[in-house]
């Protein structure tokens, strides 16, 4: 499945950052329970998408932030 990339490089660090604190709030057990849980998935997310330089959310409504 092709997908146009719809990210760009600010994005993808500032998701990567975003999923190294979600991933450290996690494991060090400051945040617990389906909180903890749904920021670790969040985080995982975050790490594909940015991987992948594709957003679906941003789909919809057309929006990007690579530039052209």
């Amino acid at each position: 499945m092709k997908f146009t990339k719809n990210m760009g490089i600010t994005d993808r660090v500032i998701r990567i950052l975003a999923a190294i604190i979600f991933a450290y709030l996690h494991f060090s057990g400051a945040v617990t329970g389906v909180l903890g849980i749904l920021l670790l998935v969040f985080g995982i997310i975050f790490v594909i998408t940015s991987f992948v330089s594709f957003c679906p959310l941003y789909t919809p409504f057309k929006f990007s932030t690579k530039k052209e």
